[in-house]
């Protein structure tokens, strides 16, 4: 049976911790969890774009490889730390210096990871032990993964101009990028973040970065300080590891993943506003609600369809929880293709099969709440006094002190081991 742990949940968290680009001149500290989170929404960008015509099985298919393509390169991320890339890269190119290094990963993640069950566990050994298998997925991640490395560049790029490696780094970047040409809109990509060309989807790419420049819990002193940006990605990863936990078919395990890492998306418009302030005054929520909607279309959803990713901005608008009040609603996609509101006992029991399309709400939003649990937990174990992080400490306990997941995910009992 699959299980989810409390070291897991803090291990997923420790990328909020690693400083990225730390030999440079930096205006502001870059962080693993971060880059994870843009890399993973270009990838979602790029899957999209290339999976439209693909038949339903082999489309999901791709997109889960995708999606645990990443978490295992992060994982892989959080137990090597900060091994500067021309040497890890050496060490890659070396099968017998890479196959040790490998093993020492394994004997770190076991403990936290072996625990979401055999299945998962043998296809994260699979992946990490073939660094530069070419398939789909690995391409896709690889783009992604060089756009959101060449993104944070071009943050620090003016504030280093005496350091001679620059020259280099940004060649590694454009280079990489050109290899992935035939990966439909990498050029577009590439060319709107080293060539300053306003594309579409270049224009979308950047707007997602920009959610790293704002903190989650502004007005209260914390260490970590976390972005709205790295969040998401917690809440996704969560979202993907209880989905397994809870049996979800293909389709709903990659919906509440990506679901997960575009749920604060409105933020870009609203900035974080915290749940407190939402609830103290009754109509101030739906006013936001309905200026984020308004928002979303004129910067978001319009540009997308008027650039030609139409297809970009329907998927968003149905993981976003457009068509049915919220993306903590769990929806279904009817017969004729319209997604509509269900009871999460229906979604569970009637309709977990990929031909529903189904998204869960409620478990995306015990997974946001425990995302908030971790960085509060953390921040006063970290010995920050604070009266807001005890008491969402203490409120996030009490409220999920007796909620289960469909039976099988007792989030009581999980916030029990933090003591």
């Amino acid at each position: 049976m699959v299980s989810v742990r409390k070291s897991l949940l803090q291990l997923l968290f420790a990328g909020s911790f690693m400083k990225r680009w730390n030999d440079k001149h930096r205006s502001m500290e870059l962080v693993e969890i971060d880059k994870q989170a843009h890399k993973m929404m270009v990838a979602w960008m790029l899957y999209e774009r290339n999976s439209a015509g693909l038949p339903q099985a082999e489309k999901l298919a791709l997109g889960l490889q995708i999606v645990e393509g990443g978490l295992f390169e992060y994982l892989y991320r959080l137990v090597i730390t900060d091994i500067k890339p021309p040497v890890f890269y050496k060490i890659k190119a070396n099968p017998d210096h890479y196959g040790q290094l490998t093993d020492w990963v394994f004997s770190q993640l076991e403990p936290r990871v072996r625990e979401l069950g055999e299945d998962f566990w043998e296809r994260l050994r699979t992946y990490l032990s073939v660094p530069e298998a070419d398939t789909p997925a690995r391409r896709i991640l690889d783009a992604a993964h060089l756009y959101a490395s060449g993104w944070e560049y071009s943050l620090i790029q003016r504030d280093n101009p005496w350091d001679d490696e620059l020259r280099d780094i940004e060649s590694s970047f454009t280079g990489g990028l050109a290899r992935f040409a035939d990966i439909d809109g990498v050029s577009d990509l590439e060319s709107g973040l080293f060539a300053g060309k306003k594309t579409t989807l270049g224009h979308f790419a950047r707007l997602l970065g920009q959610l790293r420049f704002q903190t989650r819990w502004s007005q209260t002193p914390r260490i970590p300080e976390t972005s709205v940006l790295g969040h998401m990605f917690l809440v996704a990863a969560y979202a993907y590891f209880f989905s397994l936990a809870v049996d979800a078919c293909p389709a709903r395990r990659l919906n509440n993943f990506f679901a997960g890492l575009y749920h604060d998306m409105p933020e870009l418009l609203t900035r974080d506003i915290i749940s407190p302030v939402k609830q103290s005054v009754a109509p101030l929520g739906g006013m936001i609600k309905e200026y984020e909607n308004a928002e979303l279309e004129r910067r978001v959803f319009s540009v997308l369809r008027g650039g030609g990713c139409a297809g970009l901005a329907d998927r968003l608008g149905y993981l976003l929880g457009m068509d049915v009040g919220s993306e903590f609603h769990e929806s279904v996609r009817d017969a004729a293709g319209q997604a509509r509101r269900v009871a999460a006992a229906e979604l569970h029991e009637r309709c977990n099969l990929d031909a529903f399309d189904p998204k869960d709400g409620e478990l995306l939003k015990v997974c946001d709440s425990l995302a908030a649990f971790i960085e509060a937990y953390t921040a006063l174990r970290n010995g920050i006094t604070s009266d807001q992080l005890q008491q969402a400490v203490w409120r996030l306990r009490n409220k999920y002190a007796a909620t289960v997941l469909f039976g099988r995910v007792h989030i009581g009992a999980l916030l029990a081991d933090f003591d």
